[in-house]
């Protein structure tokens, strides 16, 4: 026999009679919900499905980010309890406590409440709630509200201590919960795979927002008041000056977090309101990867080995910042790392330490360069040399030179695409009948993010989709085309969200790239007509892979969805 509630969806055309009838003798078989049942094998939308529950059990529907939840409210029900029966509180207006759950219906849930809150003389309000939202409350349990809310309560405390005559030393008092505060936010950010925290002034409050995954996320609201303290601790170990706020300042500092060094590279930013910190999280083991998995692959990947195999000559990397340009150079040098072969870089700043290589950072503000640093990594017997980053005509000209006797160079400029690098190089004053025989690849490349494994959605693309799909990969070379289909069905991935991806449909991010090579042809073309145009022509006659078909590539491979490619190289089209 069906449950109510498959029979209230099979009414609400949902389901169909015999689906409701096996579904629910599988889930009792499995010893689940029917509600677990559907949702983990993807027979429906967590969305849609609380929906259709709100209706049938009269019962409104909430949806609360977690970091909205202040600390106190937290602690009126006990981790234990929340997880044993799928409840969190979620609010509390003077008397009444905001109660969220997946299950109202469950009259073991509801006694246990009452037992709770009742001796309190609490009244209570019940929500349903997403499993997915309930799964990311949880998550704070025990972690960075109670935390926090603890440190909050120490602070507190030795606040009032301070206002006593007897109490002199203000800065060992206030030091240690604002300590606890700072490793509390840091260690989050490295367990939540954030690449960073911004810690700002919001109105009247403290913001502390996370960046996971290129999108920025608000984990936590404080009083305004710890603002200038969580600075200066940050300053602190930073090395930086506590007493100087009318001017940004850069600095870095190291900590061991779960059993690993993690470096942070800081910047402070005056703004009418206060203080903003902004921190990089450079976590080696999340960002020093090989280059297959940074997302290279096919007709690229073997572009890039043969590249990185030449005895000299020199590799452009190009796209704006962010973008994984200093990854996947990392990448390669990891790769090309023996004792036989000595590897300098300069770098602003050095942003992971690789044993074996010789890493150097520039201070422009004592005179040493680029170009200053390069002129002297010249005299260091380098084989391989990585340049952070060619910003002026002198680096570029030093950059050629090293290309051209005997080094193998690495470097990366600010372009669009692959075909804007040589007309920047040509305009940064590089020689044209130079910058052929220097110049072997030039890679450009984007950040796009990866489609949670465990609950993306197939889908067959239509109309417009298929009509870019189907011209697009006409135009890859053969072997590209043997990995993917070349005629319809395509079929596509979409996000959908689930507990293990936060309920964003994605996670972690991947890289599409296209590569130019230098070919006579190319040579041809820049020492008589440097334009991008004829620049773009010989791209398609070597059959480049742009980064909208790698992008495209990765979306029938069910990597990434046709919208995130389409949102990350729209303006990529002009290459078409």
């Amino acid at each position: 026999m069906a449950l109510p509630f498959a029979e209230f969806l099979v009414k609400r055309g949902k389901l169909k009679r015999d689906e409701a009838e096996r579904f629910s003798i599988l889930a009792q078989r499995e010893q689940k919900t029917l509600e677990d049942f559907l949702l983990e094998k993807g027979f429906i939308s967590e969305k849609e499905l609380f929906l259709e529950k709100s209706n049938f059990l009269n019962i409104p529907l909430k949806e609360i980010s977690p970091a909205e939840i202040p600390p106190f409210v937290l602690e009126e029900i006990s981790e234990d309890v929340a997880r044993r029966y799928r409840v969190a509180p979620l609010n509390k207006k003077g008397n009444i406590l905001e109660i969220g759950m997946v299950f109202p219906e469950d009259l073991r849930a509801r006694s246990a409440i009452e037992f709770i809150t009742k001796p309190k003389g609490i009244q209570t309000e019940i929500y349903l709630i997403y499993p997915s939202q309930l799964e990311e409350i949880l998550k704070r349990y025990g972690e960075l509200k109670k935390e926090i809310g603890e440190v909050l309560e120490e602070l507190d405390k030795e606040k009032e201590e301070r206002e006593k005559p007897e109490k002199l030393e203000v800065e060992k008092i206030e030091e240690a919960p604002v300590a606890k505060m700072t490793a509390v936010i840091l260690r989050h950010a490295v367990e939540g795979g954030a690449s960073d925290i911004h810690i700002e002034p919001f109105g009247n409050h403290t913001r502390v927002r996370y960046r996971v995954d290129g999108v920025l996320h608000s984990s936590l609201i404080l009083e305004k008041r710890f603002l200038p303290s969580i600075v200066s601790r940050i300053k602190i170990l930073s090395n930086l000056r506590i007493d100087e706020t009318r001017i940004p300042q850069d600095g870095r500092f190291h900590a061991t977090i779960l059993g690993r060094k993690i470096d942070f590279r800081v910047g402070t930013f005056p703004t009418a309101q206060g203080e903003k910190v902004t921190i990089r999280v450079l976590d080696p083991r999340t960002a020093v990867r090989s280059i297959t998995e940074l997302g290279l692959q096919g007709r690229n990947l073997t572009l890039i080995q043969k590249a990185s195999e030449l005895p000299f000559g020199l590799l452009v990397f190009c796209g704006p910042t962010g973008c994984g340009k200093t990854t996947t150079q990392y990448a390669i040098i990891r790769e090309l790392n023996e004792e036989s072969v000595n590897i300098v870089t300069l770098e602003d700043p050095v942003e992971y330490w690789i044993d074996g290589i010789s890493q150097s950072q520039v201070r422009p503000e004592i005179g040493y360069t680029f170009a200053n640093g390069l002129r002297q990594i010249l005299r260091q017997d380098p084989d391989i040399i990585m340049v952070g980053e060619i910003r002026d005509r002198e680096t570029a000209e030093l950059v050629v030179h090293a290309a051209l006797t005997g080094h193998l160079v690495l470097s990366t400029l600010h372009t669009n695409d692959a075909v804007g690098a040589i007309p920047r190089l040509l305009d940064m004053g590089v020689d044209n009948f130079l910058l052929p025989a220097a110049l072997k690849v030039v890679v450009a490349q984007r950040l796009i993010r990866k489609l949670c494994p465990k609950c993306k959605v197939k889908t067959i693309a239509k109309g417009s989709e298929e009509e870019l799909i189907k011209e697009q990969i006409a135009n890859l070379p053969e072997e590209e085309k043997k990995t993917i289909p070349t005629s319809p069905p395509f079929y596509l991935y979409r996000p959908k969200g689930c507990p293990a991806c936060a309920n964003k449909g994605t996670k972690g991010r991947i890289g599409i790239f296209e590569i130019l090579v230098m070919t006579p042809e190319l040579e041809e073309i820049i020492l008589k007509n440097p334009s991008e145009g004829q620049i773009k022509e010989e791209a398609r006659r070597q059959k480049m892979i742009t980064m909208l078909q790698d992008g495209i590539i990765k979306a029938l491979q069910g990597v990434v969805s046709l919208e995130e490619v389409l949102k990350t190289v729209e303006t990529q089209t002009s290459l078409l």
